[in-house]
């Protein structure tokens, strides 16, 4: 429309100028277009939606860059991108070369970290401040952290370490009761409604007034009012919980009154101490779908505009996380021993169902990976239950020491599902699966695994609580083949040969076989007949079959969706230098190279990685010196 308003705003400056009596149709209009591109590119949705107002009246009390703004997490900084000169190009977020889905410094000034984990805001403000501090600057430092911030330990790290002096350091608390579920544990309970109701408020801000009624003995109350009024706002406010750590606590604030925000920004921005300022937000504010269904809406795929009701997906195929969540469902029915822990993964991790079955059995400890996996642990101490620890493979590296004292150390026989294992696609760098078996591999005793497909998932995960160690399965979130086909015992280090050949051995790493059994094909079209190997188990590996397959091969070639300076191929060149084979072989490692791979669909980024069939085909044509002229007709 001529008069929109949102083409205007190319900076913070620009929202400065705007008459507040428009700051409200400012904000329908940045509803209407983060929408709009999320019906097309998916995204997190309700988290952006229910944080619009916010962002307005930061960018309009503060002054970002030089003020900072840290995010924790950062998926709830689309309103922020618009209002910083990325309005332009808001229709590529998530996409290939294009926006990234969370904050990042290289796309604009006004991004101070690239974030996409939970609890890391008020560590990185609290030594921002620090720096601030000691060059004798003054900007203001404003940490935005969600109520789920809360439950990971980190934060609360970060808040005992808040100097009480500690000056223009305003954190802002987006509470909208959950995360990407809903919210776990008793953190949750500090952050009560009950400071919404006008009648508590009222009842504790009027206490001096009430209790000098009471006949007799008024009056001597009323002398000790203060501590009675302490009392009673201990009992249901959150400010005791805050104040205990030196933060003066502000609060509750509607935070989609613009005014009220602006308002209350504008008084505290000269504090000589720390504040809170606790705002109370609807996640999917705006949307109808949204605000029903806040955990389907938190990371959407595309969506009708019109309905807000999701496009059916291309595939027809199933997950291999829905695989997971299904078929652990079907074991947990079965057997009454089997328990899952998840640090709030639930429904990324397809376990809602299990969950909801059987809620004593389905363990989600909220943002606290750490803890997760330590507490996975003392489940299964005894050996009586049989723990499955499901948590996404970027998350798990928050959990290494843990992994390593509280499970493996204790030799603990903990199932370890690690969803998105590989590319994470529009998510981008701080989410990518690719390091987990460099760290997994260091483990004595650690079992890993990589299923192919569906049918071989389900069987490692039937096979896994016989094995009786620490174990691993790692699985990628794309769509794969299922089977009703009768499960097969796995053992660990039993690989399986998918085609026989001669002179060129491929081992491929999980979905990657399918890669090679194209590459394949390619390299019989120029005479060429290759072996390709599923080793299914990368640590033990089956050298038994190695031994066997390397009398014959004198080529071999390892491909895998993961940093290629530490997994498979590291694997594998390590037990060739160790058996000696290192000097009679030619060996070409395909992976991950030493970077931050960003967003792009996994067809993209495979290909610009070099891990596209056709790609790899000609690496291997040209390294091996093959003659592409021996085409077998």
């Amino acid at each position: 429309m001529n008069d929109a308003l949102l083409p205007h705003i190319n900076s913070p400056h620009d929202l400065k100028k705007l008459p507040a009596h428009l700051l409200n149709l400012l904000a329908l209009e940045i509803r209407q277009r983060i929408i709009e591109v999320l019906s097309v590119n998916g995204g997190h949705l309700a988290s952006n939606l229910g944080s619009v107002e916010l962002t307005i009246a930061l960018h309009r009390v503060f002054n970002s860059p030089s003020d900072k703004f840290i995010w924790d997490v950062s998926h709830q900084t689309y309103s922020h991108k618009i209002l910083t000169g990325r309005n332009d190009r808001f229709h590529t977020i998530r996409k290939h070369k294009g926006l990234c889905g969370f904050s990042h410094p290289k796309e604009s000034p006004c991004d101070h970290f690239l974030a996409g984990h939970a609890g890391t805001a008020l560590s990185l403000a609290l030594g921002v401040a620090k720096n601030r501090d000691l060059t004798k600057r003054d900007e203001h430092i404003i940490p935005i952290i969600g109520d789920a911030t809360l439950t990971c330990g980190m934060s609360l790290e970060a808040l005992n370490n808040v100097p009480r002096d500690l000056k223009k350091f305003i954190i802002i608390l987006n509470d909208n009761a959950m995360s990407i579920s809903k919210n776990v544990g008793a953190i949750t309970h500090i952050l009560s409604r009950l400071l919404s109701n006008p009648t508590t408020n009222k009842l504790y801000h009027d206490i001096d007034h009430i209790v000098s009624k009471i006949p007799s003995y008024g009056t001597r109350l009323a002398k000790h009012g203060q501590k009675i009024t302490e009392s009673l706002k201990n009992l249901v406010s959150p400010a005791a919980f805050f104040e205990q750590y030196g933060i003066s606590y502000v609060g509750p604030v509607d935070g989609h009154d613009i005014k009220k925000l602006t308002d209350t920004f504008e008084a505290l921005k000269d504090s000589e101490w720390p504040v809170i300022v606790h705002l109370l937000t609807n996640k999917g504010q705006g949307m109808e779908e949204a605000i029903k269904n806040p955990i389907s809406y938190h990371g959407v795929k595309p969506f009708n505009i019109d309905t807000g009701k999701f496009l059916p997906t291309p595939s027809i195929k199933p997950t291999f996380p829905k695989i997971f969540g299904t078929h652990l469902l079907e074991m947990a029915e079965r057997d009454p021993a089997i328990v899952t822990v998840t640090p709030a993964m639930s429904a990324g991790s397809m376990i809602d169902g299990f969950m909801k079955k059987f809620p004593d059995r389905c363990l989600d400890v909220g943002i606290a990976e750490g803890h997760a996996v330590t507490f996975a642990g003392g489940v299964a101490y005894g050996k009586k239950m049989k723990v499955v620890a499901s948590l996404y493979s970027t998350f798990l590296q928050r959990a290494f020491d843990n992994l390593f004292h509280d499970v493996c150390l204790q030799e603990l026989p903990v199932v370890f599902a690690i969803d998105r294992a590989g590319l994470a696609g529009a998510d981008g760098s701080t989410h990518n699966g690719i390091y987990d078996i460099s760290f997994l591999n260091a483990m004595p005793n650690m079992i890993i695994s990589q299923p192919r497909n569906g049918q071989l998932l389900k069987e490692l995960l039937e096979s896994s609580f016989s094995w009786e160690r620490p174990a691993a399965i790692r699985y990628p979130n794309i769509a794969t083949e299922d089977s009703t086909a009768p499960l097969t015992y796995r053992e660990p280090g039993k690989g399986e040969v998918l085609a026989e050949g001669e002179g060129v051995l491929i081992i491929a790493l999980g979905h990657m076989n399918y890669t090679a059994l194209q590459v394949r094909e390619k390299l019989l079209n120029i005479g060429v007949q290759a072996t390709v190997l599923d080793p299914i188990f990368v640590k033990p590996l089956d050298v038994e079959l190695l031994d066997t397959l390397l009398s014959t091969h004198n080529r071999v070639v390892t491909i895998e969706e993961h940093s290629v300076v530490s997994g498979l191929g590291s694997v594998i060149n390590n037990f060739l230098m160790s058996q000696g084979y290192n000097n009679q072989l030619q060996v070409i490692n395909f992976g991950i190279p030493e970077t931050f791979v960003e967003q792009g669909t996994h067809a993209e980024l495979l290909d610009e990685l070099g891990l596209s069939a056709e790609k790899i085909f000609h690496r291997i044509a040209l390294q091996f010196n093959f003659n592409h002229a021996t085409v077998t007709q």
